[in-house]
């Protein structure tokens, strides 16, 4: 990331993206600068985009400086809480509610840091080898100043930088909070009473609660740990020492017993905070912290104490029946873990007596985590519950939670405010990623649009936040076939994170504030939807408008007759009135228009159906005007080519399934097919156009079940039909736009590739 902004909410807010897009990175730099230790830094903190600056400057380029990395923190300040920030007030005129402190990591001498680099690279040079056997000579390191910063082996980029502390005046920024040119912070020195690491410490205090959480789990790697194993194995060997020592083993009993009531009233209050997240509930069984003394383990201090699970009711005078922690379920170990560590959190910030930050940040990864999807919604709504504040704590002190996850159950309990999205961006060389404030769309938005798409994305699909592309369908029956029409027309694209979007013609250019908001590469797919303009009458009907007529003889030939007749070969009924202005109608009926509100008001931004089948590619695409933009395509029902009876003609379907039927006319014609409801009869004697209008009848009509139909062909094998035209070639648009060139324009690795799949299918 680089130059990123983000507002965290008073209460929570939630991290969102797709997998690296920055989440864990920003989590990462607020940890660093708040240690307030230049030890924990590492090249690898710059910015990739930095690099080449970097190593531009130890190359003595002219103009060149060397890259910082800086955190600026912004603090609402209340007039009960103006005493803590008096060292951030940056002059005596100060009115605002905003203090800011910069924190910055640079170089403490860079023209010093540059000359030691030079000399490092000279003696490095001095000892270049030939290359053994005609190969590459050998170049020792440091050959850059990022090899030199970066050399695992010294300490250089700790000795060479230090973190910096800088008082921020909020007059001198905009209102995006990027300092306005030649604004130069007040550096805050230990001479005025407060470091900037102990200003830093008084405001906030931040936790982390990490993804990778194992109850079980032991520190691991230290001596002191090795030591205690190894004095407990000692000890298991020669058990037989202490077995007959039976006032040891009454001391051990009695300790035990005094040390299982007083962790009962330790935990007690910790665990009833468990029922606000629904545990035990019915049938799960209740905690109980009993001490696991014994002559074998009490060499080890951290098995001193086991949790244990009590199956049955736990009564006073009566020992239940317990299993060990290994027995309950990897859920509720992860709940039981994340709440403990959390209260101790919480614990210790309340416990600082001198000094306590008003706020306590507490970042928490990937709570779901084990969780199914209920149980995921309890914990984001009841964490706060968790964590409880006294009347009179809560008029100066504040707990703030930021939540990192791949989650869009939880998205779905909390709303669009509380998100913060990590945008990936493309830059001229490198991605990037910016943060957006859910909250200033939803500030923005106006009704009725911003309650529908926070409304439906909360019913529905709460994963468009961690896609890489997203796909706006017309309706279930394209939701159910397209992974399907993906593995067939474009296979790259099973490998994406597609979000698919149920939306309807008559609302899909609802999302467009949201897709642009974001920035999401978009396809949308949809039906040209064509009707009769307002001026039509009977008279400019087509003839399949009405009650089609069948050819003489369709209806007496029992030869032509199918014994297995199914209903959908019957003749079709007719509707009373279906040619008045707005009723549906064929694509080529003169003076068509769309009701397809999509079209009309997003892209390509036509009425008629003529505009609609002339529109090209650029009309078809919304390019971004800036980087991080939405890219966004729309595809629709245009003429193809259709062969029936000998006769090839360019025809256009209405919708899904219209263009499906023409696109595939001889294979749903057979008598295999018939439960996909689109035989029309006495085929054999229609010429095409009667067919497209009697399959245009036939799908019209409410008696026509779309979902059958999809759900029909899922049980057809897909190899046996074609995709129709308009979504394959968007598919091919959208596999092109977010997947990486396929193997075969790599040379060097499509034969590896190869030999990957012939092993696979082996």
């Amino acid at each position: 990331m680089k130059d990123v902004s983000i507002d965290l909410a008073s209460d929570i807010s939630i991290f969102v993206g797709a997998n690296n897009s920055g989440k864990t990175s920003a989590t990462h730099a607020l940890q660093l600068f708040a240690a307030a230790s230049r030890d924990r830094f590492s090249i690898h903190d710059f910015s990739v985009d930095c690099w080449d600056a970097i190593n531009a400057f130890g190359d003595g380029v002219d103009g060149a400086s060397l890259p910082s990395i800086s955190l600026d923190i912004w603090f609402n300040v209340k007039a009960n809480g103006l005493h803590r920030v008096v060292d951030l007030l940056p002059n005596l005129a100060w009115q605002g509610n905003f203090v800011g402190l910069r924190v910055e990591f640079a170089a403490t001498a860079p023209d010093t840091l540059r000359t030691n680099f030079q000399k490092a690279r000279e003696r490095a040079r001095e000892n270049i080898r030939p290359g053994v056997n005609g190969g590459a000579d050998y170049h020792p390191t440091p050959r850059i100043l990022c090899d030199y910063l970066g050399d695992g082996k010294s300490d250089r980029l700790r000795r060479e930088f230090e973190l910096r502390y800088y008082v921020l005046d909020r007059a001198h920024f905009d209102d995006d909070l990027c300092a306005k040119a030649g604004y130069a912070p007040l550096r805050v020195t230990p001479d005025k009473g407060q470091t900037g690491r102990d200003i830093l410490a008084g405001l906030v205090k931040i936790d982390v609660l990490h993804a990778q959480r194992h109850l079980s789990d032991s520190a691991g790697g230290s001596r002191s740990e090795d030591l205690s194993r190894c004095l407990s194995r000692f000890y298991d060997r020669n058990l037989e020492k202490r077995g007959e020592d039976y006032e040891a083993q009454r001391a051990l009993a009695d300790s035990e017993a005094m040390l299982n009531d007083h962790l009962g009233r330790v935990f007690g209050p910790t665990l009833q905070r468990l029922a606000v997240l629904g545990y035990p509930g019915l049938n799960n069984p209740s905690l109980l912290i009993r001490t696991a003394l014994n002559p074998a383990t009490i060499m080890s201090s951290h098995e001193g104490a086991r949790v244990h699970y009590a199956l049955g009711p736990v009564n006073p005078g009566r020992d239940p029946l317990t299993l060990p922690d290994r027995y309950n379920g990897l859920g509720f170990k992860n709940l039981i873990y994340m709440v403990v560590e959390l209260l101790d959190f919480h614990t210790r910030w309340r416990d600082i007596e001198e000094n306590r930050p008003p706020v306590h940040l507490i970042f928490i990864e990937e709570p779901e985590a084990h969780l199914h999807a209920q149980l995921q919604q309890v914990f984001i709504r009841k964490v706060f519950d968790i964590l409880v504040l006294e009347e009179g704590e809560a008029k100066h002190y504040t707990t703030q939670i930021v939540v990192s996850t791949h989650s869009p159950h939880i998205l779905y309990e909390r709303g669009f405010r509380p998100i913060r999205y990590f945008r990936r961006t493309s830059g001229p060389a490198l991605q990037t990623s910016d943060v957006l404030n859910l909250s200033n769309f939803y500030q923005n938005t106006a009704n009725p649009t911003r309650d529908f798409l926070e409304r439906y994305l909360k019913l529905t699909h709460c994963d468009l936040f961690f896609a890489d592309a997203a796909i706006l369908v017309e309706g279930n029956v394209e939701r159910l076939l397209l992974p399907q029409m993906i593995a067939k027309a474009a296979h790259r694209l099973q490998s994406a994170c597609l979000s698919i979007l149920e939306i309807g013609g008559a609302f899909g250019h609802r999302f467009r504030p949201l897709i642009e908001f974001l920035g999401i590469t978009t396809l949308i797919v949809t039906d040209i939807d064509s009707v009769l303009p307002p001026q039509a009458n009977k008279d400019n009907a087509s003839p399949g408008e009405g009650a089609a007529p069948l050819a003489e003889g369709d209806a007496s030939s029992a030869e032509e007759a199918d014994a297995s007749q199914t209903e959908d070969e019957a003749p079709e009924a007719t509707d009373d009135d279906d040619s008045a202005a707005g009723s549906a109608c064929m694509v080529h009926i003169d003076g068509a228009l769309t009701s397809n509100q999509t079209l009309v008001q997003w892209l390509p931004g036509q009425k008629t159906i003529v505009e609609l089948l002339a529109a090209d590619k650029a009309t078809c695409t919304q390019l971004p005007k800036a980087n991080g933009d939405a890219l966004v395509r729309v595809t629709y029902q245009t003429r193809v080519e259709v062969t029936w009876s000998g006769r090839t003609v360019a025809i256009a379907g209405r919708t899904l399934e219209e263009a499906f039927a023409l696109e595939n006319l001889a294979w749903c014609q057979a008598k295999e097919r018939a439960d996909l409801k689109l035989r029309v009869r006495g085929a054999a004697k229609l010429s095409l156009e009667e067919m497209a209008e009697r399959l245009h009848r036939k799908i019209s009509k409410s008696s026509f079940h779309k979902t059958d139909f999809a759900l029909a062909l899922l049980s057809h094998d897909p190899s046996a039909w074609n995709v129709p035209h308009y979504i394959s070639v968007g598919l091919s648009w959208l596999e092109q736009q977010v997947m990486p060139p396929p193997a075969e324009s790599v040379p060097e690795l499509a034969p590896k590739l190869e030999n990957l799949e012939q092993a696979g299918t082996a």
